[in-house]
């Protein structure tokens, strides 16, 4: 694993950060958790790749509040498009 930022997807729309910062930090230092509130999931950094590792190994696919995590290594963010967009271009004078 390269970065120590995970993915972790499938939560329980319930989950605070603490709750998820409790069950990560077994694995080492967290860093930083951000979960997007209303969307099932979040992400949680530790201060190693190779925590990191461990932690995506011990909990991908294990049960909490019920609903099977998804923890994978976080890709980066994908450049937006920032031309804008609508309108047609076209006016009349």
């Amino acid at each position: 694993m390269q970065g120590s930022k995970l993915y972790v997807g499938n939560l329980n729309y319930s989950v605070k950060s603490e709750e998820l910062k409790e069950l990560f930090s077994k694995f080492g230092e967290i860093k930083d958790v951000n979960i997007i509130e209303g969307r099932g999931f979040g992400f949680v950094e530790l201060s190693s790749p190779e925590e990191a590792q461990k932690a995506k190994d011990e909990l991908d696919g294990t049960e909490f509040k019920g609903r099977n995590l998804r923890v994978n290594e976080a890709r980066p963010p994908r450049d937006r498009d920032r031309r804008g967009g609508g309108g047609g271009g076209f006016r009349r004078y």
